[in-house]
Order: C-alpha cells, then structure tokens, then sequence
C-alpha cells in the first residue's frame, strides 16, 4: 500500500517540478523577447536598453529560488509548524520597518527606496527584497498552524485568533502601499478557514459585515486606488454613459465628471492597451520577439503586471492555452497531495499554497483581460522579479516536501510535533 501511495505521489511531484520549469522557462523567453525585439527601427534604443539585461536577472533569480525550493524540500516541513510565529513576527517586524520609513519620509541611506509612491523593499547593494511577498508563505504557515485544532476555529469567537493574524497583516501591507497582496491575503484565509471547517453561517456574516463596511472602505482608498476600480466598471458603455449624465454617480466613481473624457489615454491607459495586446495575438500570435507591442513600447510594466498580455500576443490563444494548463497541473498536483495528507498542518498548507497560485493567476489573467481592478499582483513564475519567483519556487518546493513526507504520515509519525 505504501510503495503504490508513494509511487503515485512521486510522479504528482515530478509533473508538479516540469510544469513550475515550463513556467519559468516562459517568463525568461518572454522578458528576453521584451528586451529583444526581432526587428528594430530608430529611437528605440533607449527604451529597449531598459529591458535587454533583465532576462539574465531573471535567470539568477530562477537559481536563487530553485536553490529555496531545494532547502526547503531538505528539511521536515513539521518542524515549520513551532517556529511559524517566529518566521511570521520576522516579516511583520520588516513589514513595520516600511511604514516607519515612510512615516518618517526617509530612505535610511538607500535601504528603503521609494518606488512611484511606494516604499515597499528593502535594498541591499545589488540585491532587492519585498517582504510583503514572504509574508504570503509565511502567513500561510502560522494560520495552518493555528488552525490545526478544531477548536480554534469551531466558535465564532474563536475566528478572532485568524483574523487577528490577517488583519495585522493587512494594515502594514495596505499602507506601504501594496494593494495586491492585502487582495491576495483575505482569499486564502477563507478558503483554508472553509477547509479547515469553519462554519458557513461565519462566512456569511462575514461577507454581511464586509458589504457593510464597503462603503467606508471605498472612500478609505487612496484615489489612483479607487480610479483602478472605477476603471474596470466604466468599461461597461451604459455605466459610462450613465456617469457622464449623473454628476454624482461621476463624483463617486472619478471625483469629476471632467475626469470621463479621455480615460482610454489616461487612466485607462494601461487596461485598453493590455486588451489590445491580447487581441492582437489572434490564435497563433506574431511569433517570439516579434509584434507591435513586443517592438514598441506602447505597454508599461509589461514584464511585470501585463506579461499574460504579451504572452498572448506573441503566441495567441494556444501559448494562453499552453500556460493556463501548466497552471492547471500544479494546482491539480497541489489538490492531489493535499487530499493524500492525513495531517491537519500539512493539508491546510497544502491548501493555503493551492489558493495563493489560484487566486494569483486569476486576478493577474482577470485585470489583463479586463474582468479584475489592477491591484499589481503578478504572474507567478513567470512575471519579473526576484522575490516573487523565490517566494513561488519555495512554495512548490514546501509542497513538495509535504508530498515527500506523506509516506511516513500515515505510519504514525505525522502528528510528532
């Protein structure tokens, strides 16, 4: 029975390994096409320049997190559950760091640079880390933890340790600011809470409370934050309509009517040309480093935010195809070991890990498409940077190790905390 369970299992991981490697290999491919365009005219020296090196960091950044993946494979994932406090405390204490830099407006000599606004990394030398994005696998670890035992979560009241956690989070991230992950983060709270057995009755007063709140929430936005929002419902042509007739319904989505003309070149900018991009590609695409927007640079953060648009522009609808089905297999594989697991711990993480790749390739595909608000959620393992693909490969890796040490689960050893 063991040799069959961990025989199917070994194969879950290897498939699980190839399509994380084809993910990967397509984000490069893609960030070199960026930098690399197959047919070059005069002027576009400068902006090109800006991309040609980033497909070699990618490929360091690609070593760094396989070297993550390896370790954290190394390692029994049980002993992750004592110390998950602690890895946790450890990026809330970086997450502060952030806000008090920005609070203080100061950078501390470089080490906290702010970005377009935003003061989310810390900058040592060469080497750039956003702890927000840590925080995600962290913060997985401590809710599976603590949700372990039934009665944590089994009243109400006890929801207020969860919550607790997700809400410490939420406010440091919110303010860096760094709207993505804090979208990210309620997600997978709920799903490892519904799958941990919390009560349906909960949720739904949950999302009462929420509906609620909403309104002071929308105005608690910063306004280029809720301009995102606003963007994504006046693509509908009868709410625009409706806005440009109403004053307050346009002082509610835009601050002012004034606001509606021109959105496609401002506001809306990178959402119509992230639309084209997509439907320009057609069913076959212009090829690798070929295509308008592979040659001009008509779509900004489009190694980042928008590389699902490139995808599709230069492979079409098959390359979107071939890359929501690699997606497809880690989370199917994902499932497969959770489902597997008899621990508690293990099958929460498992499920926590699941959701972060689900939830992250639905909004990114969603606000490329024009179905989500951009909220800056990236890609994962294929959008550039370096702490979202290390941060990813860990992830698989821990899945991985959980995968590994199913066997000698079911031999009695899993619950030796």
């Amino acid at each position: 029975m063991f040799d069959i369970l961990y025989g199917r299992l070994f194969l879950v991981r290897v498939v699980m390994l190839l399509a994380m490697f084809g993910l990967v290999a397509t984000g490069i491919a893609v960030i070199y096409a960026i930098g690399h365009p197959a047919e070059m005219t005069a002027g576009q020296d400068e902006w090109v320049g800006e991309f040609a090196g980033r497909w070699e960091k990618q490929v360091i950044f690609a070593v760094a997190g396989l070297l993550g993946l390896v370790l954290i494979n190394i390692i029994d994932y049980r002993i992750l559950g004592p110390a998950s406090y602690w890895l946790y405390g450890i990026t809330i204490i970086l997450l502060a760091g952030l806000l008090l830099a920005k609070g203080l407006g100061t950078t501390f000599g470089g080490i906290t640079p702010e970005v377009k606004g935003a003061v989310c990394w810390y900058r040592f030398g060469p080497i750039q880390l956003q702890p927000s994005e840590f925080c995600k696998i962290t913060y997985i670890l401590v809710l599976a933890w603590y949700l372990r035992f039934r009665s944590n979560y089994h009243s109400f009241s006890g929801l207020i340790g969860p919550f607790g956690l997700t809400i410490l989070a939420i406010v440091l991230i919110l303010f860096e600011p760094d709207l993505g992950t804090v979208v990210l983060v309620i997600p997978i709270m709920c799903v490892m809470l519904f799958v941990a057995g919390a009560r349906i009755k909960h949720f739904v007063l949950i999302v009462t409370l929420a509906a609620i709140v909403s309104p002071v929430l929308w105005h608690m936005l910063e306004p280029y934050q809720r301009m995102r929002i606003s963007c994504l419902v006046l693509q509908n042509e009868w709410v625009m309509d409706k806005a440009k007739h109403n004053d307050t319904l346009a002082e509610i989505l835009v601050g002012h009517k004034r606001h509606l003309n021109n959105m496609e070149r401002n506001q809306s900018y990178q959402l119509v040309q992230a639309k084209r991009a997509i439907a320009s590609g057609g069913l076959n695409g212009f090829g690798w480093c070929r295509g308008p927007y592979i040659q001009y640079n008509y779509l900004p953060d489009r190694h980042n935010d928008f590389i699902f648009a490139i995808v599709a522009h230069q492979w079409g609808f098959w390359g979107c195809m071939g890359i929501l089905s690699l997606y497809g297999v880690i989370i199917f594989c994902g499932i497969e070991i959770a489902s597997s697991n008899t621990d508690p711990f293990a099958k929460l993480i498992a499920v926590g890990i699941i959701s972060m790749f689900a939830i992250q390739v639905i909004v990114n595909i969603g606000m490329n498409v024009g179905l989500m608000p951009i909220t800056g959620i990236t890609l994962p393992l294929i959008s550039y940077g370096g702490s979202s693909l290390v941060v990813n490969m860990a992830a698989i890796g821990l899945l991985q190790n959980i995968g590994r040490v199913r066997p000698y689960n079911l031999a009695g050893n899993a619950f030796n905390y």
